[in-house]
């Protein structure tokens, strides 16, 4: 799949993360869709089908541990990637064990942040 055609979703409470993400990652050629509100990601994940997640784990409502449960169990979603990004270092077990594929903790820099999204995108 041409990297041009890759859509990637980004989930954060945080608006300056959703937009650094966003200026980081459409150069690269990605098509990006940001949610701030947990609770209208999975519909919109059903809905726009993206190639990878980025998703924070502590969220108001609905967290990222719920969200990857639920997107797990999900027979038409379940092989989505996702990479859990994280204030707290220590959430990295709990995080690959509920079902995500990596886990990047913030402040995340530039550089790897790219790499793991084309490493999880097959590229």
């Amino acid at each position: 799949m041409e990297r041009e055609n890759m859509k990637i979703m980004i989930c954060d409470d945080d608006q300056g993360i959703l937009d650094v993400l966003e200026m980081l990652l459409e150069p690269e050629g990605f098509e990006v869709s940001k949610e701030i509100d947990s609770t209208l990601l999975f519909d919109r994940i059903k809905t726009e089908k993206p190639d990878l997640l980025l998703l924070d784990l502590w969220m108001p409502v609905l967290s990222g541990y719920d969200l990857i449960k639920k997107i797990r169990k999900d027979r038409e979603v379940k092989n989505l990637p996702v990479i859990v990004l994280s204030a707290s270092r220590n959430e990295k077990d709990i995080a690959l064990e509920t079902g995500a594929n990596h886990f990047m903790a913030k402040p995340f820099d530039i550089e790897e942040i790219i790499l793991l999204v084309n490493e999880s995108l097959g590229r």
